[in-house]
């Protein structure tokens, strides 16, 4: 049974500044979430565009999770667009078609500020299985921490 949720958020750094730093997120998220991230690789493309394969591998204390691979779909830096599947690690236990779907666009015509829309599109492998909430909560605080980081640096 296909299940989508979504999250708009708003932040005050600028759209350009936000997609530069998301899609930089392999070397930067490691570095300012420490507590979420133990490491970012590429192991397959070049990081960035579509087919890309990346290695994540979370922090100790990170609920359901210690790795996931995610294969980037969708890279599109005009549209500000990024798509990408899970492939590999325990979500794939729980979800299968598991697929993150991410939107930057100005906010307002000065350029300051931002919008984030962020989808989650997924199948629950049994009815048993939770819905992905604590993931929706962990795009909204990194999204929100995201931008503090970007306007003191």
């Amino acid at each position: 049974m296909a299940s989508k949720v979504e999250l708009v958020v708003e932040v005050k750094s600028p759209a350009d500044k936000l997609w530069t730093a998301l899609r930089g997120s392999t070397e930067l998220f490691p570095k300012i979430f420490p507590e979420q991230y133990k490491s970012i690789e590429t192991v397959e493309g070049d990081g960035k565009s579509a087919g890309t394969v990346r290695l994540l591998k979370y922090a100790e204390g990170v609920p359901m999770v210690t790795f996931a691979k995610e294969k980037v779909e969708v890279a599109d830096d005009e549209k500000k667009v990024v798509s990408y599947s899970v492939v590999d690690g325990e979500l794939v236990s729980f979800y299968k078609n598991f697929r993150v779907t991410l939107q930057v666009t100005p906010k307002g015509g000065d350029g300051s500020g931002a919008v984030v829309s962020w989808a989650m599109d997924f199948d629950k492998t049994s009815e048993q299985v939770p819905d992905p909430d604590v993931i929706k909560e962990t795009a909204a605080k990194t999204f929100h921490d995201l931008d503090d980081y970007l306007l003191k640096n």
